[in-house]
C-alpha cells in the first residue's frame, strides 16, 4: 500500500473477485464507482443493492485522521477497549497552526501551544498502532495522495475534502470520527448505497481556464446539496487533458455540493503522478487490473450533466456561499451591482485544494511577469505549501520566491486560514472587505470570523492576478495592467510543469511509525487538562417516548457545521467535550429575533448564549431539540456538531432536509436526526413551543414518527417527521451511541 506500510498489500485479486460475484448478480453494466464500492462489499453474494435505497456494509482499506478530528475519534477508539487498530490508519497533524508571521514561525509557535495534543496524539499513535505525521508535514489530504492513495482503494478520513483521492482513481469519503473508529475496530462500515452522478467532461483545459474552474461550474450546477446521497463521477475524452493533482482539486471541492464523494477513471495522468511519486509498482499493477479501475461502456448514471472544456471560462465563486458562481469576466460588474466591495484586501493561495506543484508553478508564472514589469501585488498575499514536500520542491526550483518577490508570504504547510486559522490584524471585526482564495469554502466568516468578510474561491493563478491587479473588475484575459516604466500590458495565460523535473524534495523526514511492540506505551490525559478530556458514556434510550421537548432554537436560513461548532480559535478545544460545547451552535440565526447565539430561556424568559441556555436546561432535566432548515449540517466531517448538542441534554434535530456526514453524526451519537414529512411543516413550529415524539416504541425502518406540537395557548398540532434509520442505527439509538452498542456488543 505504501513505503511506510511494507506488510500491507493492495488487494486487486479480491476487489475483482467481488466484483464479479455482484456483477453477475446485478446483470448490468457497470459505473466506476460501483465497481470500487461493490469491490468492497463485506458480503458480495448477499447484500441487497439499490442506489439510493440499501445501506451496504464495507470494508474499508484505510483510515485517514486530522488532529482536530483525531483528537476524539481516538479518545472513543480508548474507550473501546481494543488493544490495535484493525486497518492501516494514520493521524496528520495540519489544522492547530495558526497563520500568523510565516511558516517557520507559526510552526514553532503551534508545537509549543499544542504540546499537550501533539504528545497525545503521537502516544496514542504509537501505542494502538497508527502512523503519526508530525506538525508542518502538511495538510492531510496532499499527503494521502502523495502516499497512500491509490487506483480502487477504499478510504474513509474524519475531513470532509477526503474525497481529493479520487484524483488518483480511489473512492475517499469524508465521516464522522465515530465511523472511523469502526473501521479502526475492523466493524463493517455501512454506507447508504450512493446513487451516481456522471459528469461527462468532451474538448479540453487551456488558458486561464483551470480544474478548479471544473468544479466551480459544477457546484453552480448542482448547488451545495445538489451531490447529497451521491458519487459524482467523471469520464469522456476531456478527462486525459486534466492533470492528476488537477483531477484531486475536482474532486475535492466535490464535499462542497454535498456528494459522498467524486472519483476520475484510472489513466496515463494518474500513472505518471504514480511513478513521480515513487509507485511505479502500483501504477503497474492498477495496468493490470485497468479493467476494474474504469466504467463499463453502457453504463447507468442517475443524473448526467456535460461539460466542454473548450468552452469553459475561468470562474470564481461566492461571496458567502461556494455555489454562487461568476464567470471572472463578469464578476466586478455584478460585484458593483450587489455593493460587495470591490477592492481586494487579500489573496491567499493553498489549502488543501489547490496547493500542487503544478498550482504553485502556474501561480509563479503569473507573478514572474508581473515582476518583469517591475509590479507587484496590491493584495497582501499568501501561499501555503500543501506538504513538506510540495515546500521542498517549490523553494529548490525557485517558485517560493518568485512568489515571494510578488510580495507574497509563504505559510506553514497546514491549513491556515482556509479553516480560520488565520490572526489577521488588516481589518477589524464587522468591516466590510474582499478576500479572494484557492479554498473550497467561504461561509460567513469561515476565513477569519469575521461576518462581513466576502470571500471568493477561483484557482490560484486567477487570485494571483486579481492579488496585482488589486480589484475584483480585472478579467485577466482580456484587461491590461499598466508596468512601472507606465507601458501597458497584458498577462499571458500561465504555463507549468504538472510535476517537476527532476525528482521530488521529500524535504523533512516528519513522519513516526508505530513500534512494533507498544506494550509499554503510556497514553496520558490529565484530569485538569483543559484541553483533552476523557469520555463517559451517553445515556441510553430509557424505552419512552419524547415528552415535551423544549425548542433551544429555530435556525433561520443555512446552518453549517461552521454555525453549529465553530473553529478557528475553538479548534483548540477538539480534544476536551465540556469546553468545545461552549460553542454550540453560536454562529446560527435565531428566527426569534435574527440575531446569532442569542435565544429565549423557556422557564426564565430571558435572552441568553445558546450554550448557556442548553446548560441551564440540562441542569434543570429539561430535554431539548433544534428545529433546522434545508441542508442542515452541510461542510465539514467534525462530529463534535453531533457530539456537543447530546453533551447538553439534545435528543432531536428537526430539519427540512440533512448534509450526510451531519445526519450520520447524529446518529452515532444517539440523537434523533428527523425530517419534515411535509416540510411546509417547518413553519407551525414555533420557539416558544413544546414537542412531544411518539412511537419511539415501535421504531423501525421507514416507519415516520408522530410529532405533537403544543403550542403556548393549549392548542395542539400533529405532524409527521421522516427518518433514515435502519437496524443498526436503531440499536445505536436504544443504546445511547455507537460507541456503546460496540461495547455491548463486545460484552456479548
Amino acid at each position: 500500500m505504501s513505503h511506510f506500510e511494507p506488510s500491507e498489500y493492495i488487494r486487486y485479486d479480491l476487489l475483482e473477485k467481488n466484483i464479479n460475484v455482484v456483477r453477475k448478480r446485478l446483470n448490468r453494466p457497470l459505473t466506476l464507482s460501483e465497481k470500487i464500492v461493490y469491490g468492497h462489499l463485506d458480503d458480495p453474494a448477499h447484500q441487497e443493492i439499490e442506489r439510493g435505497k440499501t445501506y451496504l456494509r464495507l470494508r474499508p482499506d484505510r483510515v485517514a485522521m486530522q488532529d482536530a478530528t483525531a483528537q476524539m475519534a481516538m479518545l472513543q477508539f480508548i474507550s473501546s477497549g481494543l488493544p490495535k487498530v484493525a486497518v492501516p490508519s494514520t493521524i496528520h497533524c495540519d489544522h492547530l497552526i495558526e497563520a500568523q508571521l510565516g511558516g517557520e514561525k507559526d510552526l514553532r509557535r503551534a508545537k509549543d501551544i499544542n504540546q499537550e495534543v501533539y504528545n497525545f496524539l503521537a502516544t496514542a499513535g504509537a501505542k494502538y498502532g497508527v502512523g503519526f505525521w508530525r506538525p508542518g508535514s502538511g495538510i492531510i489530504h496532499q499527503i494521502i495522495l502523495e502516499n497512500y492513495a491509490y487506483p480502487g482503494v477504499l478510504l474513509i478520513g474524519t475531513d470532509s475534502h477526503t474525497p481529493n483521492g479520487g484524483g488518483l482513481g480511489g473512492i475517499c469519503i469524508g465521516v464522522g470520527g465515530a465511523d472511523a473508529v469502526d473501521v479502526m475496530a475492523g466493524i463493517p462500515w455501512e454506507l447508504k448505497c450512493p446513487k451516481v452522478i456522471g459528469v461527462k467532461l468532451t474538448g479540453s483545459l487551456s488558458g486561464w481556464t483551470s480544474p478548479k474552474d471544473v468544479i466551480l461550474k459544477v457546484a453552480g450546477i448542482l448547488t451545495v446539496k445538489g451531490g447529497t446521497g451521491a458519487i459524482v463521477e467523471y469520464h469522456g475524452p476531456g478527462v486525459d487533458s486534466i492533470s492528476c493533482t488537477g483531477m484531486a482539486t475536482i474532486c475535492n471541492m466535490g464535499a462542497e455540493i454535498g456528494a459522498t464523494t467524486s472519483v476520475f477513471p484510472y489513466n496515463h495522468r494518474m500513472k505518471k503522478y504514480l511513478s513521480k511519486t515513487g509507485r511505479a509498482d502500483i501504477a503497474n499493477l492498477a495496468d493490470e487490473f485497468k479493467d476494474h479501475l474504469v466504467p463499463d461502456p453502457g453504463c447507468h448514471y442517475d443524473q448526467l450533466i456535460e461539460i466542454n472544456l473548450s468552452e469553459l471560462k475561468p470562474h470564481i465563486n461566492g461571496p458567502f456561499t461556494p455555489d454562487l458562481a461568476h464567470p471572472v469576466a463578469e464578476v466586478g460588474s455584478v460585484a458593483e451591482k450587489e455593493g460587495w466591495p470591490l477592492d481586494i484586501r487579500v489573496g491567499l493561495i493553498g489549502s488543501c485544494t489547490n496547493s500542487s506543484y503544478e498550482d504553485m508553478g502556474r501561480s509563479a508564472a503569473v507573478a514572474k511577469q508581473a515582476l518583469a514589469h517591475g509590479l507587484k501585488c496590491k493584495s497582501q498575499f499568501t501561499i501555503t505549501p500543501g506538504s513538506e514536500q510540495i515546500r521542498a520542491t517549490i523553494e529548490r526550483d525557485g517558485y517560493a520566491q518568485i512568489l515571494r518577490d510578488v510580495g507574497g508570504i509563504v505559510l506553514a504547510n497546514a491549513c491556515g486560514p482556509c479553516i480560520g486559522q488565520w490572526d489577521r490584524k488588516d481589518i477589524k471585526k464587522g468591516e466590510k472587505n474582499t478576500i479572494v482564495t484557492s479554498y473550497n469554502r467561504n461561509f460567513t466568516g469561515r476565513n477569519d470570523a469575521n461576518p462581513e468578510t466576502h470571500a471568493f474561491v477561483t484557482s490560484p493563478e486567477i487570485v494571483t492576478a486579481l492579488s496585482i491587479a488589486g480589484t475584483l473588475k480585472f478579467n485577466p484575459d482580456t484587461d491590461f495592467l499598466t508596468g512601472k516604466d507606465g507601458k501597458k500590458f497584458k498577462l499571458e495565460a500561465p504555463d507549468a510543469d504538472e510535476l517537476p523535473r527532476a525528482e521530488f524534495d521529500p524535504g523533512q523526514d516528519t513522519y513516526q511509525h508505530p513500534p512494533k511492540d507498544s506494550s509499554g506505551q503510556r497514553v496520558d490525559v490529565s484530569p485538569t487538562s483543559q484541553r483533552l478530556q476523557l469520555l463517559e458514556p451517553f445515556d441510553k434510550w430509557d424505552g419512552k417516548d419524547l415528552e415535551d421537548l423544549q425548542i433551544l432554537i429555530k435556525v433561520k436560513g443555512k446552518c453549517t457545521t461552521d454555525h453549529i461548532s465553530a473553529a478557528g480559535p475553538w479548534l483548540k478545544f477538539r480534544g476536551h467535550l465540556d469546553n468545545i460545547s461552549n460553542n454550540l451552535l453560536i454562529g446560527a440565526i435565531n428566527i426569534e429575533n435574527g440575531k446569532a447565539n442569542s435565544v429565549r430561556n423557556a422557564v426564565t424568559q430571558e435572552f441568553g448564549p445558546v450554550p448557556d441556555t442548553a446548560r441551564y436546561y440540562k441542569a434543570h432535566g429539561i430535554r431539548w431539540a433544534v428545529i433546522g432548515d434545508e441542508n442542515y449540517g452541510e461542510g465539514s466531517s467534525r462530529e463534535h456538531a453531533a457530539l456537543e448538542p447530546r453533551h447538553l441534554g439534545g435528543r432531536a434535530i428537526i430539519t427540512k432536509s440533512f448534509a450526510r456526514i451531519h445526519e450520520t453524526n447524529l446518529k452515532k451519537q444517539g440523537l434523533l436526526p428527523l425530517t419534515f414529512a411535509d416540510p411546509a411543516d417547518y413553519n407551525k413550529i414555533h420557539p416558544v413551543d413544546k414537542l412531544t415524539i411518539q412511537g419511539l416504541k415501535d421504531f423501525a425502518p421507514g416507519k415516520p414518527l408522530k410529532c405533537i406540537i403544543k403550542h403556548p395557548n393549549g392548542t395542539q398540532e400533529t405532524i409527521l417527521l421522516n427518518h433514515t434509520f435502519n437496524e443498526t442505527q436503531i440499536e445505536w439509538f436504544r443504546a445511547g451511541s455507537a460507541l456503546n452498542r460496540m461495547k455491548e456488543l463486545q460484552q456479548k
